[in-house]
């Protein structure tokens, strides 16, 4: 999908501009460009069972201290 902006007839161009910018960012394309842009490793398995065991430490601990 691509983010266009057509400029009305009383407006400047700085706020055109304005308006094209934040619906670039409402689009949140950049975030994955951005993602994009640089290669990643593939995650190893004992690096995926650490994050486990991670998240459901801390998984546990935030149940343990609710008080409702």
């Amino acid at each position: 999908m691509r983010v266009t902006v057509i400029k009305n007839d009383k407006e400047s161009n700085e706020r055109c501009i304005t308006r094209f910018n934040k619906l670039v960012q409402a689009s949140r394309k950049l975030v994955g460009l951005r993602a994009k842009r640089f290669h990643t490793r593939a995650k190893k398995k004992w690096q995926v069972r650490d994050a486990a065991v991670m998240r459901a430490k801390y998984r546990s601990l935030r149940e343990k201290t609710k008080f409702y």
